[in-house]
């Protein structure tokens, strides 16, 4: 059996884990997948429990950019690099080669389809390679639309609005964990605070 491919796997296994919110830790040296409407704040969440600078990758011919004035709720805007490739092909070669670079804590990548199984395994490949560089391991994310559904995922996140009257909250699912079962959340906004409070326990996974 390939020892370097049983090296990588108990790594990244050892690995602290991000703490977004509470409850909500992501694996570092791994690529999640975060889905749903709202899954553009929940990228900007993870932002937030980060330091250094993040990388956007998202499509040249999207109609849909983030606002500046609303990124300072959960980040300076001084930290983002946007990139925006004009070919589909070229969304997910910039997020492999971001994260092979290991020079970046966070990569973030809005793609308008879902990538296959192999393109996802590349993209742990090149986290894992990113992470030997000596640099930190680099999460990466990929913006799906709906329910998500990429293949091979670290883990899979859920996110809607679930506004109410004078009050600003979002649902927040885990749909998929390697280690962890399904839950559910409500993400609430308080005096520019953001907390978890755990719903239920779900036993669908997608």
């Amino acid at each position: 059996m390939d020892s370097t491919l049983l090296t990588r796997r108990s790594s990244h296994a050892h690995r602290t884990p991000l703490k977004v919110l509470d409850e909500m830790t992501l694996t570092p040296g791994r690529v999640h997948e975060l889905c749903g409407s709202a899954r553009h704040t929940l990228a900007m969440l993870v932002a937030r429990a980060t330091d250094g600078p993040v990388f956007w990758i998202s499509a040249a011919w999207a109609t849909d950019r983030l606002n500046p004035e609303g990124m300072c709720a959960f980040a300076e805007p001084g930290r983002f690099t946007f990139l925006t490739p004009r070919q589909p092909i070229d969304l997910l070669w910039c997020l492999e080669e971001v994260l092979r670079a290991g020079v970046v804590p966070l990569v973030v990548a809005d793609l308008p389809s879902l990538p296959g199984l192999t393109a996802v395994r590349r993209l742990h490949l090149a986290a894992e390679t990113g992470a030997g560089e000596g640099m930190g391991a680099p999460l990466g994310l990929i913006l799906t639309e709906g329910d998500g559904g990429a293949p091979g995922v670290e883990s899979r996140w859920h996110m809607a609005p679930d506004h109410g009257s004078g009050r600003r909250a979002w649902h927040l699912s885990r749909r998929r964990a390697r280690t962890l079962p399904p839950a559910e959340w409500e993400v609430s906004r308080v005096k520019g605070q953001f907390a978890l409070e755990r719903r239920a326990e779900s036993a669908h996974i997608n």
